[in-house]
């Protein structure tokens, strides 16, 4: 996988090979066809590994916050801040298409339903706070903010500056509260 991985950086997914990754790993092309049946499967491998280093990386940080929006918030400053780290991301050539544009025409169905099981306790914790409308279905709400995630990973930003994790902090807290919070007087 990290011969693979390198060789996805320096080629780009479209260029790389099977007998590029059997050269880097040392090993010869049918043990890299022993372990992934085709070059489908390989680059599908690499992409959810990156995917899943990511989102593990950011789960201290999104941890050490004490209400869903602050954990939410986190989320996204992490995203941003650490978008185009080689550890955390799979760095592809400039002529390539990026992790995430990579991820969203492969395996993404599985990979948003890993993102909602990473959700689903901080909304039943934050449902235990009250911080959260009563009732609010909860792989719903998770699936609403792994979708927030992806947003700030791919869009540009028009009406902040998604640079600055303060001003994505307070993008984060001033929707997801009437997103997802109780409901307020006026709406009873």
């Amino acid at each position: 996988m990290a011969a693979a991985e390198r060789c996805m950086g320096r080629l780009g997914v479209s260029r790389f090979s099977m007998t590029d990754v059997a050269t880097q790993a040392g090993m010869s092309r049918g043990a890299v066809y022993l372990h992934f049946s085709d070059r489908r499967t390989l680059i599908d491998a690499v992409l959810e590994r990156a995917a899943h280093r990511f989102v593990a990386s950011s789960a201290a940080v999104v941890g050490r916050r004490r209400t869903l929006v602050a954990q939410v918030a986190e989320a996204a400053v992490f995203i941003r801040t650490h978008l185009g780290d080689d550890l955390l991301s799979l760095r592809l050539p400039a002529d390539e298409e990026t992790l995430f544009a990579a991820l969203l025409t492969s395996q993404m169905e599985r990979l948003v339903e890993e993102w909602i099981e990473f959700w689903l306790p901080h909304l039943r914790q934050a449902a235990a706070r009250g911080e959260i409308r009563a009732g609010i279905e909860h792989r719903q709400a998770a699936e609403w903010i792994v979708r927030m995630m992806l947003t700030f990973a791919v869009m540009p930003a028009v009406s902040f500056d998604a640079d600055r994790p303060e001003q994505v902090r307070a993008f984060v807290r001033a929707f997801i509260v009437d997103g997802l919070g109780p409901a307020r007087r006026d709406e009873q």
